[in-house]
């Protein structure tokens, strides 16, 4: 499988069948989305979208997304998906926490995270829109992926490893509205026992930031977001020694291909 990372809890998966799967589309206000990407193209070449809760940062590129491709499929909670419905988007498939979707390369399986969800929060009074979620990747041939969604640490974690098996993990870590590095790093040593670990839900700075100009305008309408830059080597350094995972730290834009066999 190819992992790209586009922003800061946004990735797509690729699988060897070349199936793209997006995870939480976020693109206008994103400082790390590579410029070269806002394209028809790109989004025409999405085959599905996973929605790990309601949040702007993780919803807001929806509609960008069905204007190029309006019969896009999109998977995301039963209470959001029906709030995705009634704005008239039609290929939306509910699912919920422990519930699993079959593709030819891949069965993907919802499962908890522990994270509050709402949607509309920017354009008004935000709507209750279920539980958050993470997702698991059991693909054909290859790795099993658990992306873990915005979550705190929870035991919840073991269970899932015991359960799915993943072998990659795509872990939130910033702290702040998600877990952070430390508690990461506990959740990395005693609760899975993946092979690699990438941290998640880490904006960049400015230097690295591919529009510093939306990161500025970020910043200004979001000050939090500032305790949330950056922190990708912190749960690097914590598992320095920890030789059982490896940790990938992806840069905006980067890929990483990472192949079982």
């Amino acid at each position: 499988m190819k992992i790209m990372r586009l922003g800061h809890a946004m990735y797509i998966i690729k699988s060897k069948d070349g199936k793209n799967y997006l995870i939480d589309p976020f693109f206008d206000m994103n400082p790390g989305f590579p410029k070269h990407l806002n394209s028809a193209e790109f989004y025409k070449s999405i085959d599905c979208v996973l929605l790990t809760h309601g949040h702007f940062d993780h919803t807001s590129g929806l509609p960008k997304l069905v204007e190029h491709k309006p019969e896009i499929l999109i998977m995301a909670q039963y209470e959001l998906a029906m709030i995705l419905l009634q704005q008239g988007i039609k290929n939306v498939l509910p699912i919920n926490i422990g519930g699993s979707v079959a593709f030819e390369d891949v069965r993907i399986t919802m499962v908890q995270a522990n994270h509050t969800s709402s949607y509309g929060e920017t354009e008004g009074t935000p709507v209750y829109a279920g539980e958050a979620a993470g997702y698991i990747f059991n693909f054909k041939d290859d790795y099993t992926l658990y992306h873990s969604g915005d979550t705190g640490l929870m035991m919840d974690m073991k269970l899932i490893q015991e359960v799915y098996e993943p072998e990659i993990a795509i872990l939130s870590s910033s702290g702040h509205f998600t877990m952070g590095p430390k508690e990461a790093a506990y959740a990395v040593k005693k609760l899975l026992n993946v092979k690699y670990v990438i941290p998640s839900h880490s904006f960049p700075t400015k230097e690295t930031a591919t529009s510093p100009e939306t990161l500025n305008q970020l910043l200004q309408a979001f000050p939090v977001v500032e305790f949330m830059i950056d922190k990708d080597k912190d749960l690097a350094e914590l598992l320095k020694d920890y030789k059982k995972t490896g940790v990938i730290t992806l840069a905006y834009g980067e890929e990483k291909e990472l192949n079982k066999y």
